[in-house]
């Protein structure tokens, strides 16, 4: 059994996963404990839990409480809020030119955009700290070619990965949600707009974006609406990522471990082919140390090394039985991205961008239901 193995295998990552497990919850507006895994005495597999408190959440828990001389000044630091490149509605597509292009792997490169003006922002907004354009997270956008002798422009969806631009290093800096103030982050870095791109053999727009030299140009449209976040909606959210899917899992783990008013608990699944596959892990292993109580990542490949120390083979049923709190807790979410095999064997596919589809696959075997699971 895959999950039997996986925790047989990893020693200090069972000492992580138990540490994480009996850490203290922050207060939660539920009085329901949520599970990771389940203890089968006598059959090898090995579950974790962690409480929640039965206290409502506190929006200044975890930070110390603001003086009126914080308020002001908080209120001094506050700048004129900068223009956004992408408006959605009737705008249309925006030209961008690339204007540095970064190897990242033997597959995979980061391009970055330059914007209109070097002190806009994409406009692709993640709800950090506050609900923000009444709470819809905002983090794709569309890209746009047309190929010599083709009929038909090719169009495809990206999630940008940027850096933050303006992500509050203390919880003091985080402007009151009653403010009309938005905070700027991850994909509103002033001045660029950044994709994490592998080619797909065959893939047109993989293809066509690893074949652009700096100087050339993209058309992109946004944003593109996707689930409404806003802090502590959940209180615990579960990410089933495979490949390049993990970008918009990236944005909102980094939105959430970023706000110290949010105290969602986010555990991560990931499986990728080759351990060179696996996309942004340096920057998941960071985050993972830097917010120990609130976010942990479980790998799996499907061909690992010898050495490989977490997760073989496909992402299973008794892999997410063990990671994912029990369908009968309340409060929790479970969101998938990544290719179709992946949306075919956990969730089953959408119909189209505007509508879910139908739950089916591993996690409606499981016991989940359709309201349960978002698909990006």
């Amino acid at each position: 059994m895959l999950a039997r193995s996986v925790l047989r295998a990893c020693g200090p990552v069972r000492q992580s996963i138990r540490g994480y497990a009996s850490e203290a919850q922050a207060p939660k507006s539920s009085s329901t404990p949520y599970i990771v895994g389940a203890a089968a005495i006598g059959t090898g597999i090995l579950g974790y839990s962690f409480l929640g408190s039965s206290s409502k959440t506190s929006k200044t828990d975890g930070a110390p409480s603001q003086s009126t001389e914080d308020q002001k000044n908080i209120n001094q630091q506050k700048e004129e809020a900068p223009g956004k490149t992408f408006t959605g509605g009737e705008q249309g597509f925006v030209d961008l030119k690339l204007k540095e292009i970064i190897p990242y792997n033997h597959n995979t490169k980061r391009f970055k955009f330059a914007l209109p003006d070097e002190e806009h922002v994409s406009g692709l907004n993640v709800a950090c700290g506050r609900v923000i354009d009444r709470g819809r997270l905002k983090a794709a956008i569309i890209t746009k070619f047309k190929p010599e002798d083709a009929e038909k422009p090719v169009i495809r969806p990206y999630t940008p990965i940027n850096d933050e631009g303006k992500v509050p290093s203390h919880p003091l800096d985080f402007v009151p949600l009653q403010s009309l103030q938005p905070t700027y982050t991850l994909a509103d870095a002033r001045g660029y707009l950044e994709l994490l791109v592998k080619v797909y053999p065959k893939g047109p727009m993989s293809e066509h974006i690893h074949g652009l030299k700096e100087g050339d140009t993209l058309s992109f449209k946004g944003p593109i609406p996707k689930y409404p976040w806003s802090p502590n909606k959940h209180s615990h959210i579960t990410l089933i990522s495979g490949g390049t899917g993990i970008t918009p899992m990236y944005q909102l783990i980094r939105a959430i471990a970023k706000n110290p008013e949010d105290k969602t608990k986010v555990s991560l699944i990931f499986g990728n082919i080759k351990e060179e596959d696996i996309l942004l892990k340096k920057e998941l292993s960071d985050l993972e140390k830097e917010f120990p109580q609130r976010f942990r990542v479980f790998y799996t490949l499907d061909n690992p090394p010898e050495s490989w120390p977490y997760g073989k083979g496909f992402i299973t049923k008794e892999l997410l039985k063990e990671v994912i709190p029990d369908p009968k807790t309340e409060n929790i979410k479970i969101f998938v991205c990544g290719p179709p095999g992946l949306y075919k064997a956990v969730s089953g596919p959408k119909v189209s961008p505007q509508d879910q589809g139908e739950l089916s696959g591993i996690l409606k075997e499981l016991g989940y239901t359709k309201e349960q699971v978002f698909k990006f």
